[in-house]
């Protein structure tokens, strides 16, 4: 677990493709003002992480929320209830259909309303233009992203994708990259302007979240934005997925 601010902490995970491509994944801890805290995402982390979130958060006692925003992460939901089972457990729509069994709080943390609950902490964005939830379960294009105001980190699953080149090959390609989701061609929803409608999306997100401090990614890892800005790192990521926006352009206007 590591402290990245004051009331701002990320513990990284393992997440393997085919039980071998380790692309990562992560859970947040926030501290409120008031001394609670909330947890941005469900994992079971190992139990040095384990055991320093327990002692930070007085056995889970403080826990005030687990906020799941990513539709597809629910293999940990259940961890995150024992956890602190009597924090509020919010989830997407598809979190309440995939896991019923769990004591879910009735808001939905894709709803405005919700956000708002939360809005004194933290900047809430979801993509337009592509589906939240895909038909196909394999395109986790979409989710909640959230910006921590105080530290100015933001916490984003699979939307947002940090790509940690091994240091040879940042020799050809330089640096850390910051991606869209590589199945960003099937997750844009199928109708003239989608394309159009994520670009607008990314440049306002990249001018509202100009003075972000980190991007914590689940996939795979913490990038410092210190040396580079959010929005010309964003600018970059629209470059890089131009082939694929070009293309749903061509085919549906």
């Amino acid at each position: 677990m590591k402290q990245l601010s004051q009331d701002f902490w990320n513990i990284r995970g393992d997440f393997k493709i085919a039980h071998v491509i380790n692309i990562g994944t992560h859970m947040s801890v926030v501290r409120r003002p008031g001394g609670k805290f909330i947890l941005l995402d469900s994992y079971e982390p190992a139990k040095q992480d384990l055991d320093a979130l327990m002692t930070l958060t007085e056995g889970g006692s403080m826990i005030e929320a687990v906020l799941n925003v990513h539709p597809f992460h629910t293999i940990h939901c259940g961890f995150a209830e024992k956890l602190a089972p009597n924090a509020r457990l919010i989830g997407t729509r598809r979190h309440h259909e995939q896991k019923p069994d769990l004591h879910w709080d009735t808001a939905l943390i894709e709803d405005a309303a919700t956000q708002q609950e939360f809005a004194d902490l933290f900047d809430f964005s979801i993509p337009s233009g592509v589906d939240f939830i895909s038909d196909d379960e394999a395109v986790h294009v979409s989710s909640v992203l959230l910006r921590h105001r105080a530290s100015r980190i933001v916490h984003a699953d699979d939307t947002l994708m940090y790509i940690d080149l091994p240091a040879l090959a940042q020799k050809l390609i330089p640096g850390p990259q910051l991606r869209f989701h590589p199945k960003l061609a099937d997750g844009l929803e199928k109708r003239s302007g989608a394309a159009d409608d994520y670009v607008r999306w990314a440049n306002q997100l990249a001018s509202e979240w100009a003075d972000t401090s980190m991007i914590c990614a689940a996939h795979n890892g913490i990038l410092d934005m210190s040396g580079q800005n959010f929005p010309e790192a964003i600018r970059e990521a629209l470059d890089a997925a131009a082939p694929t926006l070009d293309k749903h352009r061509s085919k549906y206007g």
